[in-house]
């Protein structure tokens, strides 16, 4: 069951995501806290990790139960900027597809598999913070270690997963960012991994997840890749 504990005084909800609030604090700091509870000291260590290797992650102050205390980064999100007319399908999969190739040029930690990598595995426009110094990847909840090639997969999914929604105001903007994406990014996985993934608990709505998959492999095939 979820939980609303109250929030630090002086606080001010900025966000109220599927799974997590984030507060705004005195200080140029913000307060992510999970509804459910749990325990975010994996995902704090993995973002200290990125931040001592020069990946843009923000900050981490204070990891404590469903609590993790951040840097606050100023600046829109890329959804935002889409909303906005600040970007474009272009713009969005040049940032996404940059943002995998600096993470995937880091070894993983843990695995002793020389192809191995971190992987973010929810890298999609409502992760990434256009803040002053460049984008910054926020949420890394999901982020495990194994081939590059899987997050890329990831990430086309879960942007097909928007374009196919018939409800969704994003759902053809979600399309043009896939195509462009998908014409710029490396190698993509297996999706049926990725779809394994994404159905078990991850995915808003997991009946949509074999016609996003599908969607994803028509792209592919319809699209000259350049990434290598």
């Amino acid at each position: 069951m979820e939980q609303r504990r109250l929030p630090p005084v002086g606080a001010v909800l900025l966000a109220a995501g599927r799974t997590a609030d984030v507060w705004a604090l005195p200080g140029g700091r913000v307060l992510r806290r999970y509804r459910a509870g749990g325990d975010v000291r994996a995902e704090a260590d993995v973002m200290r990790h990125l931040h001592r290797a020069g990946f843009p992650v923000p900050r981490v102050h204070r990891a404590d139960g469903a609590d993790l205390l951040l840097d606050r980064v100023t600046g829109p999100t890329l959804v935002e900027a889409f909303l906005a007319g600040d970007a474009g399908p272009s713009d969005g999969a040049r940032i996404l597809v940059d943002l995998h190739a600096r993470l995937h040029a880091l070894p993983a930690r843990r695995s002793t598999d020389p192809e191995a990598r971190i992987l973010h595995l929810d890298l999609h426009p409502h992760n990434v913070l256009l803040g002053p110094a460049g984008p910054v990847v926020i949420d890394w909840t999901d982020s495990a270690e194994g081939p590059a090639a899987l997050d890329r997969a990831t990430t086309a999914l879960i942007l097909a997963e928007t374009a196919v929604d018939r409800v969704e105001p994003l759902a053809a903007a979600a399309q043009a960012l896939l195509t462009a994406y998908v014409a710029a990014a490396g190698p993509l996985g297996p999706l049926t991994a990725a779809v394994r993934r994404r159905a078990d608990g991850r995915a808003p709505d997991p009946d949509r997840l074999p016609e996003a998959a599908a969607l994803v492999a028509e792209t592919v095939r319809g699209v000259p890749r350049s990434g290598g």
